[in-house]
């Protein structure tokens, strides 16, 4: 999977645009490079697009597992996230949403921008 992180100054949040094939270590290494640009540049909120993902590789161990991974890397609970996906990934993801509310991140998914960047700035 590849991806590409722009960061927004005015309000402060980092966009983040993948495309290809989304597999646990594409996930991983997209999930480090968010926690530290996000980390370097004190920005909370992050808006990940994942509607140019052509499919999806992985297990539901690996999904499940994902935040006790994100926090080893550095992610903190207080950040918030909102996911932007196609409504034919929404079994996966809707899964991944469930795992990481269950360990107190605020993550949410949505089909439409508005509605995701409506959340994000609650």
């Amino acid at each position: 999977m590849d991806w590409k992180i722009i960061i927004h100054n005015n309000p402060e949040y980092i966009e983040v645009i993948t495309n290809g094939i989304a597999d646990k270590d594409g996930s991983l290494g997209m999930a480090k490079a968010i926690t530290g640009i996000m980390s370097q540049n004190r920005i909370n909120k992050a808006l990940i697009d994942h509607r140019n993902i052509e499919s999806i590789k992985g297990d539901i161990l690996d999904i499940y597992e994902r935040p006790r991974v994100m926090k080893i890397i550095g992610a903190i609970i207080r950040i918030r996230i909102a996911e932007i996906i196609k409504p034919d990934q929404i079994e996966h993801f809707r899964f991944l949403e469930t795992v990481f509310r269950n360990q107190g991140f605020m993550f949410q998914i949505f089909h439409e921008r508005e509605k995701a960047d409506k959340w994000l700035w609650e």
